[in-house]
Protein backbone atom coordinates (compact mmCIF):
# COMPACT_ATOMS: atom_id res chain seq x y z
CA UNK A 1 0.00 0.00 0.00
CA UNK A 2 1.12 3.83 -0.40
CA UNK A 3 0.19 6.18 1.87
CA UNK A 4 -0.61 9.83 0.91
CA UNK A 5 2.04 12.45 2.41
CA UNK A 6 -0.53 14.58 3.84
CA UNK A 7 0.47 18.06 5.23
CA UNK A 8 1.37 18.81 8.70
CA UNK A 9 0.99 21.69 11.10
CA UNK A 10 4.48 22.87 12.55
CA UNK A 11 5.36 20.56 15.67
CA UNK A 12 7.27 17.44 16.83
CA UNK A 13 5.33 14.41 16.55
CA UNK A 14 6.27 11.44 18.71
CA UNK A 15 5.23 8.32 16.77
CA UNK A 16 4.55 4.89 18.22
CA UNK A 17 5.83 2.10 15.63
CA UNK A 18 5.45 -2.00 15.64
CA UNK A 19 7.50 -3.72 18.68
CA UNK A 20 7.29 -6.42 16.41
CA UNK A 21 4.13 -7.37 14.20
CA UNK A 22 4.55 -4.49 11.15
CA UNK A 23 0.64 -4.64 10.90
CA UNK A 24 0.79 -2.75 14.34
CA UNK A 25 1.05 0.32 13.19
CA UNK A 26 -2.20 3.25 12.91
CA UNK A 27 -3.02 5.16 9.89
CA UNK A 28 -2.77 8.16 11.58
CA UNK A 29 0.91 7.27 12.51
CA UNK A 30 1.42 6.32 8.62
CA UNK A 31 0.01 9.98 7.32
CA UNK A 32 2.30 11.41 10.02
CA UNK A 33 5.59 9.39 8.92
CA UNK A 34 5.07 10.12 5.23
CA UNK A 35 3.90 14.01 5.64
CA UNK A 36 6.73 14.98 8.35
CA UNK A 37 8.98 17.71 6.84
CA UNK A 38 11.46 15.68 9.19
CA UNK A 39 11.87 12.27 10.24
CA UNK A 40 14.23 11.68 12.86
CA UNK A 41 14.79 7.65 14.32
CA UNK A 42 17.04 5.39 16.35
CA UNK A 43 18.14 3.64 13.27
CA UNK A 44 17.74 4.39 9.49
CA UNK A 45 17.53 0.57 8.40
CA UNK A 46 15.07 -0.66 11.03
CA UNK A 47 12.73 2.49 10.28
CA UNK A 48 13.38 1.94 6.78
CA UNK A 49 11.85 -1.39 6.60
CA UNK A 50 8.94 -0.12 8.00
CA UNK A 51 8.62 2.99 5.56
CA UNK A 52 9.27 0.32 2.45
CA UNK A 53 6.13 -2.18 3.99
CA UNK A 54 3.84 0.72 3.24
CA UNK A 55 5.19 2.35 0.76
CA UNK A 56 6.49 5.76 2.00
CA UNK A 57 9.31 7.84 0.31
CA UNK A 58 10.47 10.20 3.27
CA UNK A 59 14.01 9.88 3.86
CA UNK A 60 14.70 9.14 7.79
CA UNK A 61 17.94 11.14 9.40
CA UNK A 62 19.34 9.18 12.47
CA UNK A 63 18.70 10.15 16.00
CA UNK A 64 20.24 8.25 18.83
CA UNK A 65 21.60 8.54 22.42
CA UNK A 66 25.82 8.67 20.57
CA UNK A 67 24.43 11.60 18.00
CA UNK A 68 21.75 13.80 20.47
CA UNK A 69 23.92 16.32 21.07
CA UNK A 70 24.82 17.19 17.51
CA UNK A 71 21.74 16.15 15.79
CA UNK A 72 19.04 17.62 18.52
CA UNK A 73 20.13 21.37 17.85
CA UNK A 74 19.29 20.55 14.27
CA UNK A 75 15.57 19.27 14.86
CA UNK A 76 14.88 21.82 17.15
CA UNK A 77 16.54 24.19 13.69
CA UNK A 78 14.11 22.41 12.28
CA UNK A 79 10.88 23.40 14.47
CA UNK A 80 12.41 26.79 14.65
CA UNK A 81 11.87 27.22 11.07
CA UNK A 82 7.83 25.86 11.10
CA UNK A 83 8.91 22.71 9.96
CA UNK A 84 7.28 19.68 11.37
CA UNK A 85 9.37 17.00 13.08
CA UNK A 86 8.40 13.26 13.45
CA UNK A 87 10.61 11.33 15.60
CA UNK A 88 10.21 7.15 15.89
CA UNK A 89 12.21 4.62 17.95
CA UNK A 90 13.11 1.73 16.98
CA UNK A 91 9.98 0.19 18.42
CA UNK A 92 7.62 0.75 20.78
CA UNK A 93 6.52 4.33 21.72
CA UNK A 94 9.34 7.26 21.42
CA UNK A 95 10.64 8.59 25.05
CA UNK A 96 10.03 4.84 26.69
CA UNK A 97 13.34 3.97 27.80
CA UNK A 98 15.39 5.80 24.83
CA UNK A 99 17.06 9.33 24.31
CA UNK A 100 13.79 10.77 22.44
CA UNK A 101 12.87 12.45 26.46
CA UNK A 102 15.68 15.29 25.60
CA UNK A 103 14.64 16.25 22.82
CA UNK A 104 11.05 16.67 23.32
CA UNK A 105 11.97 18.24 26.92
CA UNK A 106 14.22 20.53 24.90
CA UNK A 107 11.41 21.72 22.57
CA UNK A 108 8.87 22.14 25.02
CA UNK A 109 11.03 24.14 27.19
CA UNK A 110 11.51 26.37 23.78
CA UNK A 111 7.95 26.78 23.15
CA UNK A 112 7.17 24.60 20.56
CA UNK A 113 3.72 22.06 20.18
CA UNK A 114 4.49 18.52 20.80
CA UNK A 115 1.99 16.14 19.61
CA UNK A 116 2.11 12.07 20.51
CA UNK A 117 0.78 10.17 18.36
CA UNK A 118 -0.33 6.95 20.58
CA UNK A 119 0.09 3.25 18.86
CA UNK A 120 1.82 -0.04 19.96
CA UNK A 121 3.87 0.08 23.92
CA UNK A 122 5.51 -2.97 25.23
CA UNK A 123 4.76 -2.28 28.98
CA UNK A 124 1.29 -1.75 27.98
CA UNK A 125 0.82 -4.72 26.07
CA UNK A 126 2.89 -6.87 28.58
CA UNK A 127 0.55 -5.80 31.24
CA UNK A 128 -2.59 -7.09 29.60
CA UNK A 129 -1.10 -10.24 28.71
CA UNK A 130 -0.04 -11.07 31.57
CA UNK A 131 -3.26 -11.60 33.66
CA UNK A 132 -2.36 -9.63 36.68
CA UNK A 133 -3.76 -6.69 38.56
CA UNK A 134 -3.62 -3.88 36.03
CA UNK A 135 -5.63 -1.58 38.03
CA UNK A 136 -2.31 0.13 39.27
CA UNK A 137 0.84 -0.34 37.67
CA UNK A 138 4.20 1.14 37.56
CA UNK A 139 6.83 0.90 34.64
CA UNK A 140 10.16 1.07 35.86
CA UNK A 141 12.41 0.43 32.63
CA UNK A 142 15.51 -1.28 33.01
CA UNK A 143 17.03 -2.96 36.12
CA UNK A 144 20.74 -2.42 36.79
CA UNK A 145 23.12 -5.20 35.97
CA UNK A 146 25.29 -5.20 39.38
CA UNK A 147 23.79 -7.84 41.17
CA UNK A 148 24.04 -5.86 44.74
CA UNK A 149 22.28 -2.27 42.67
CA UNK A 150 19.83 -4.86 41.27
CA UNK A 151 18.43 -6.13 44.45
CA UNK A 152 18.61 -2.27 45.61
CA UNK A 153 16.66 -1.05 43.40
CA UNK A 154 13.75 -3.83 43.28
CA UNK A 155 13.88 -2.89 47.25
CA UNK A 156 12.53 0.61 46.51
CA UNK A 157 9.84 -1.80 44.95
CA UNK A 158 8.53 -3.79 47.54
CA UNK A 159 5.76 -2.14 49.12
CA UNK A 160 4.65 -0.38 46.06
CA UNK A 161 0.78 -1.70 45.85
CA UNK A 162 0.68 -1.90 41.96
CA UNK A 163 1.80 -4.39 39.63
CA UNK A 164 5.34 -3.90 38.42
CA UNK A 165 6.95 -3.51 34.98
CA UNK A 166 10.74 -4.25 34.30
CA UNK A 167 12.28 -4.05 30.99
CA UNK A 168 15.11 -7.36 31.27
CA UNK A 169 17.56 -8.51 28.31
CA UNK A 170 17.57 -12.48 27.88
CA UNK A 171 21.09 -12.84 29.14
CA UNK A 172 20.29 -11.09 32.51
CA UNK A 173 16.46 -12.63 33.22
CA UNK A 174 17.89 -15.64 35.33
CA UNK A 175 19.38 -13.06 37.43
CA UNK A 176 17.30 -11.02 38.02
CA UNK A 177 14.33 -13.70 38.73
CA UNK A 178 16.58 -14.49 41.68
CA UNK A 179 17.25 -11.16 43.10
CA UNK A 180 13.53 -10.89 42.61
CA UNK A 181 12.53 -13.39 44.31
CA UNK A 182 14.89 -13.38 47.20
CA UNK A 183 13.76 -9.25 47.60
CA UNK A 184 10.01 -9.16 46.71
CA UNK A 185 8.92 -12.63 48.31
CA UNK A 186 8.85 -16.19 45.90
CA UNK A 187 5.08 -16.59 46.11
CA UNK A 188 4.50 -13.31 44.35
CA UNK A 189 2.99 -13.66 40.65
CA UNK A 190 4.98 -13.05 38.14
CA UNK A 191 4.95 -13.32 34.28
CA UNK A 192 7.70 -12.98 31.75
CA UNK A 193 6.64 -12.15 28.66
CA UNK A 194 9.15 -12.80 25.50
CA UNK A 195 8.80 -11.55 22.02
CA UNK A 196 5.62 -9.59 22.21
CA UNK A 197 3.55 -9.53 18.77
CA UNK A 198 6.10 -11.86 17.41
CA UNK A 199 5.75 -15.11 15.86
CA UNK A 200 7.42 -16.69 19.05
CA UNK A 201 5.58 -14.68 21.49
CA UNK A 202 5.48 -16.46 24.92
CA UNK A 203 3.65 -15.65 28.31
CA UNK A 204 5.42 -17.47 31.26
CA UNK A 205 3.41 -17.55 34.12
CA UNK A 206 3.66 -18.43 38.13
CA UNK A 207 5.31 -16.94 41.13
CA UNK A 208 8.79 -15.68 41.18
CA UNK A 209 10.16 -18.27 42.49
CA UNK A 210 8.88 -21.01 39.82
CA UNK A 211 9.84 -18.57 37.22
CA UNK A 212 13.32 -18.49 38.85
CA UNK A 213 13.63 -22.33 38.95
CA UNK A 214 12.50 -22.47 35.39
CA UNK A 215 14.70 -20.01 33.91
CA UNK A 216 17.64 -21.23 35.91
CA UNK A 217 17.85 -24.51 33.89
CA UNK A 218 16.99 -22.48 30.39
CA UNK A 219 20.48 -21.88 28.53
CA UNK A 220 19.40 -19.72 25.92
CA UNK A 221 17.04 -17.15 26.39
CA UNK A 222 16.40 -15.06 22.97
CA UNK A 223 14.10 -12.31 22.47
CA UNK A 224 12.85 -8.93 24.01
CA UNK A 225 11.80 -9.33 27.92
CA UNK A 226 9.25 -7.50 29.46
CA UNK A 227 8.82 -8.65 33.25
CA UNK A 228 5.60 -8.12 34.90
CA UNK A 229 5.82 -8.73 38.55
CA UNK A 230 2.27 -8.64 40.52
CA UNK A 231 1.29 -6.30 43.43
CA UNK A 232 2.15 -7.44 47.09
CA UNK A 233 -0.46 -9.37 49.29
CA UNK A 234 -2.71 -7.24 50.92
CA UNK A 235 -1.30 -8.02 54.75
CA UNK A 236 -2.88 -5.82 57.42
CA UNK A 237 -0.49 -5.99 60.25
CA UNK A 238 -0.80 -4.54 63.85
CA UNK A 239 2.19 -1.97 64.96
CA UNK A 240 3.04 -3.83 67.40
CA UNK A 241 3.34 -6.55 65.18
CA UNK A 242 5.55 -4.81 62.97
CA UNK A 243 7.76 -3.65 65.75
CA UNK A 244 8.28 -7.23 66.64
CA UNK A 245 9.18 -7.96 63.26
CA UNK A 246 11.55 -5.23 63.72
CA UNK A 247 13.04 -6.06 66.61
CA UNK A 248 13.86 -9.79 65.59
CA UNK A 249 15.47 -8.49 62.30
CA UNK A 250 17.50 -6.11 63.90
CA UNK A 251 19.36 -9.10 66.46
CA UNK A 252 20.92 -10.73 63.08
CA UNK A 253 21.04 -8.21 60.37
CA UNK A 254 22.22 -4.62 59.85
CA UNK A 255 19.74 -1.55 60.00
CA UNK A 256 19.10 -1.41 56.45
CA UNK A 257 18.88 -5.30 55.98
CA UNK A 258 16.40 -5.85 58.62
CA UNK A 259 14.27 -2.76 57.14
CA UNK A 260 13.96 -4.52 53.75
CA UNK A 261 13.48 -7.87 54.97
CA UNK A 262 10.85 -6.55 56.97
CA UNK A 263 9.09 -4.54 53.88
CA UNK A 264 8.82 -7.90 51.86
CA UNK A 265 7.44 -9.92 54.93
CA UNK A 266 4.73 -7.11 55.61
CA UNK A 267 4.59 -5.29 52.37
CA UNK A 268 4.87 -1.93 54.29
CA UNK A 269 7.34 0.40 52.44
CA UNK A 270 11.22 0.03 52.99
CA UNK A 271 11.63 3.88 53.91
CA UNK A 272 8.87 3.43 56.32
CA UNK A 273 10.34 0.50 58.40
CA UNK A 274 13.70 1.74 58.41
CA UNK A 275 13.06 5.36 59.94
CA UNK A 276 10.59 3.41 62.26
CA UNK A 277 13.54 0.59 63.34
CA UNK A 278 15.74 3.75 64.06
CA UNK A 279 13.26 5.24 66.49
CA UNK A 280 12.96 1.87 68.22
CA UNK A 281 16.73 2.11 68.38
CA UNK A 282 16.57 5.52 69.63
CA UNK A 283 14.54 4.79 71.89
CA UNK A 284 16.35 2.08 73.52
CA UNK A 285 19.58 4.10 73.97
Amino acid sequence: MAVPARPLEPALYLVATPIGNLGDITLRALETLAGADVLACEDTRVTRVLLDRYGIQNRPYAYHEHNADEAGPRLLAALEAGKSVALVSDAGTPLVSDPGYRLAQSAIEAGYRVVPIPGASAPLAALVGSGLPNDAFLFAGFLPTKDKARRDRLGEFTGVPATLMFFESPHRIAATLVAAADVLGGDRQASVCRELTKSYEEFRRGTLSDLAAHYADVDNVKGEIVLVVGPPPERPVEQADVDTILADLARTLPTAKAAAEAARLTGLPRKELYQRLLDMKDGDG
